[in-house]
């Protein structure tokens, strides 16, 4: 069952199920995000951790109830981006794919140019701004999506994990720069299979099985507490195949 935080609630689901034909990828999920959480999805592949990103970011329709809440004293709604697994970039420059995501964004074109070298000054790639972005390793590219996402100045970040496909220097560049990020305000969402990645980056953790919300608890509690009997079979990698 999960607890509501006192804390600003930003995002609310209740009762969402989402079925692809035959196959209900998730089932009766009700969830609070709150400003400031870094919540962790976790489950075995299959489980529906990036239906539920999905879902949460408002790219997938469910039967049940989705709902955004208006910032306290700001009357709009919370901005959200998504960093994907495998960034989608197009063959142009660093600088022009930065700018097409904030023309795409709706950032007004006077603000593009600063907030694009900010973006770019903040993951250290300066340098790179007029390479064809598709010449950057996977490190830097991951690094610009994070630019991209940062300069449209979302309220959460959306990742569906970020860092599933990089070397070990990489990966700490970026989980770094996400950390950054959750330090200067945003909420961040991400799946991950790396529990190390989990107890670094996380807060909160929400453990999925078989498209059910089974744990949704802070992460000291998550990995220091009993747990169901499917979670903690995860945590001791004893999953049986279904």
């Amino acid at each position: 069952m999960t607890t509501i935080s006192a804390a600003e609630t930003l995002l609310t689901l209740d009762g969402a199920t989402v079925r692809f034909g035959d196959v209900t990828a998730l089932r009766d999920i009700r969830l609070h995000l709150c400003r400031g959480d870094r919540l962790a999805l976790v489950g075995a592949n299959g489980s529906g951790k990036t239906t539920l990103l999905r879902l949460m970011h408002g790219l997938q329709p469910c039967e049940g109830r989705r709902q955004t809440h208006e910032l306290r004293g700001q009357g709009r709604l919370p901005v959200a981006a998504m960093l994907f697994q495998r960034p989608f970039l197009l063959h142009l420059s660093v600088w022009r794919n930065l700018m097409l995501a904030l023309w795409l964004g709706g950032v007004p074109r006077a603000e593009r140019r600063a907030r694009g070298l900010d973006a770019l000054a903040r993951v250290g790639l300066q340098a790179t701004a007029d390479r064809p972005a598709r010449s950057l390793s996977g490190g830097q590219q991951q690094r610009l999506a994070l630019a991209r996402a940062w300069a449209l100045q979302p309220d959460i970040l959306f990742l569906d994990e970020p860092t599933a496909s990089l070397d070990p220097s990489a990966k700490r560049e970026v989980e770094a720069l996400i950390d950054d990020f959750a330090r200067a305000g945003m909420t961040l969402v991400m799946s991950t299979h790396n529990l190390g990645q989990v107890k670094r980056l996380a807060t909160r953790v929400a453990y999925l099985e078989a498209g059910r919300l089974v744990v949704d608890r802070p992460v000291d509690r998550f990995f220091n507490d009993e747990l169901p009997l499917e979670a903690a079979q995860f945590l001791k990698g004893e999953l049986p195949w279904t």
